[in-house]
């Protein structure tokens, strides 16, 4: 094990670096990095947390990681012989309706090649079923790790051929949610999972599993689930320029507000911060200020 650090970080995500192709329906096609960890990393960052990033990769692809290095963020390499690259189609005008491919991928990460990091929380932020595997994640748990994992990580499957990946239900879905804190899912993934539309009685379901905490997003705002208690909060964004990455944002702002406030406050914390990084394309680039005040604004109580 590598005890590589003595610093004591508030949260730290998991999963891989990866380069994104979007070809649009119309317009030009554009190659940028992106992944569930940095657009986490860099919310939780900008509004105070002290942050660290485990990411498998390839060393050559390092220049990368600048933007989290810049915001001050930890960054650890798991060397990967190539760093994970999705191609993304929207085959129609509906931003909704896309086909991804990975082309390349940067491979599972193992129990022994994931460094220790002393941290208060650490979230599996995968983007495909390629990340992180059951064994995995009961060893993390074994360390004692406060866990929370997003479920795209096992719902996003790569078809071995077509490298098409394909939604589909998870058979270890109970033993994961067993082993974590909290939960991330969106509403495909939900009824994927659960069978349920109905955000409520989804996030039901995933706590009888075991999960105490359950946070799903949908287009028009974000349900967060905590002691039996269900929440729910809209969006306040005036445009979706910057609609990629909104789940991952939103689960990392909710988990930085979480670790001093309750789940209610936590959920108007992160639609007010999600909210603002919708308007804009890229990771959240506001600040703590801007987020209390669009929360005084739009998701005051």
């Amino acid at each position: 094990m590598h005890h590589w650090n003595l610093m004591k970080y508030d949260i730290a995500f998991a999963g891989h670096m990866c380069f994104d192709e979007i070809v649009p329906y119309q317009g030009d096609t554009r190659i940028a990095p992106g992944s569930a960890v940095l657009c986490g990393a860099m919310a939780a960052a900008r509004v105070g947390k002290r942050v660290a990033v485990a990411a498998k990769m390839s060393q050559a692809d390092q220049q990368i990681l600048s933007p989290m290095r810049e915001a001050g963020i930890r960054t650890f390499i798991i060397p990967a012989h190539e760093t994970s690259y999705m191609q993304v189609i929207h085959p129609s005008a509906d931003v909704d309706e896309r086909r991804m491919y990975l082309k390349r991928n940067a491979g599972f990460i193992s129990a022994d090649e994931m460094p220790e990091i002393d941290t208060a929380h650490l979230h599996l932020a995968g983007i495909s079923d390629q990340e992180f595997t059951l064994d995995f994640i009961r060893s993390l748990a074994g360390r004692g790790l406060s866990l929370s994992a997003d479920m795209q990580s096992f719902v996003r499957q790569v078809h071995p051929g077509t490298r098409e990946v394909l939604f589909r239900d998870v058979p270890a879905k109970r033993q994961i949610a067993a082993l974590l804190q909290k939960v991330k899912l969106d509403v495909v993934e939900a009824r994927l999972i659960t069978g349920h539309s109905d955000l409520e009685l989804a996030a039901a379901e995933i706590e009888r599993w075991g999960c105490p905490e359950i946070v799903i997003t949908e287009s028009k705002g974000v349900l967060a689930r905590a002691d039996g208690k269900t929440f729910y909060e809209i969006f306040s964004n005036r445009s979706t320029a910057g609609r990629t990455g909104r789940g991952d944002t939103t689960f990392a702002g909710y988990l930085a507000w979480r670790m001093e406030h309750g789940p209610e406050e936590s959920l108007r914390f992160a639609a007010a911060l999600v909210s603002i990084k919708m308007e804009t394309p890229g990771p959240f680039g506001g600040t703590l200020a801007d987020v209390l005040a669009r929360m005084n604004e739009m998701h005051s109580r």
